[in-house]
């Protein structure tokens, strides 16, 4: 997907009024960076209706090698055009799901002890992609109770680390403890309007070790046309084997 399309997506989900002021809480939390030491999380000051960054912590380079100042010029058309193409539809859904979520099923207090979670990969300077797990808290809301000013923080994991991509939402209740409202596998719902009821069939199969002569003989089609299901869903999940998908759904049965 395009980084226009992104952009325009985003506005719209986030469509608000322009006019943004940062708090001095805000510029707090941005002088306390000099002293925090390097490790692998990084923070961003993020600013929604102008998809840009207020702040950039100094571990960003750190864990991205990626250019911090770059990050503060170009705003977040620079952030996207990193993400995994792979990933850019799923994370666009997370996000309308979370605001949809937010602006439906939360009250005004809600929304001001609300954390968001969801996660993506990224390319590094190297050229490797890693996953990014990003945690929102909305640090200013506009007239509407939309959120507008985060505080996000952004923990990098492994380079071969392949996870699928979730949304939570967790509200920091009066015991002082996160309760989580929302959670949603957003790849397993992928993965479920893609695949017919028929391809289900034949993984469910494919997982007792069958062969697709078995899988013809159980179905009763032909093995020609199990082999050409067992094409298209490696082609719908971008797999490379039927090992990889047999892996895959040993530990996502659920979705069966």
């Amino acid at each position: 997907m395009e980084t226009a399309s992104i952009h325009l997506l985003y506005q719209t989900i986030f469509d608000t009024y322009p006019s943004v002021e940062i708090k001095e809480h805000i510029n707090k939390l941005i002088e306390l960076d000099t002293i925090y030491p390097y490790n692998t999380t990084f923070y961003c000051i993020t600013n929604t209706p102008h998809q840009s960054f207020e702040y950039v912590s100094k571990n960003f380079t750190a864990c991205t090698g990626l250019s911090r100042e770059l990050m503060l010029e170009k705003g977040m058309d620079y952030f996207w055009s990193r993400m995994h193409p792979d990933d850019v539809q799923l994370w666009i859904k997370c996000l309308q799901d979370l605001m949809h979520f937010t602006m439906t099923e939360l009250n005004e207090k809600q929304k001001a002890k609300m954390t968001y979670t969801w996660n993506y990969r990224i390319k590094n300077a190297k050229g490797a992609y890693i996953t990014i797990i990003q945690n929102t808290t909305p640090l200013q809301f506009d007239s509407q109770q939309k959120p507008i000013i985060g505080l996000a923080h952004y923990t990098v994991l492994d380079c071969d680390l392949n996870m699928d991509i979730c949304a939570s939402a967790k509200y920091l209740n009066e015991n002082n403890e996160y309760e989580t409202l929302f959670y949603r596998n957003e790849s397993n719902n992928f993965l479920l309007d893609v695949i017919s009821k028929r391809e289900k069939d034949i993984i469910r199969l494919l997982i007792t070790q069958k062969s697709s002569k078995e899988i013809a003989q159980v179905l009763n089609i032909s093995k020609h046309t199990v082999d050409t299901h067992r094409r298209n869903i490696l082609s719908k999940l971008k797999l490379s084997s039927t090992i990889q998908l047999v892996d895959y759904f040993k530990n996502h049965r659920q979705m069966l």
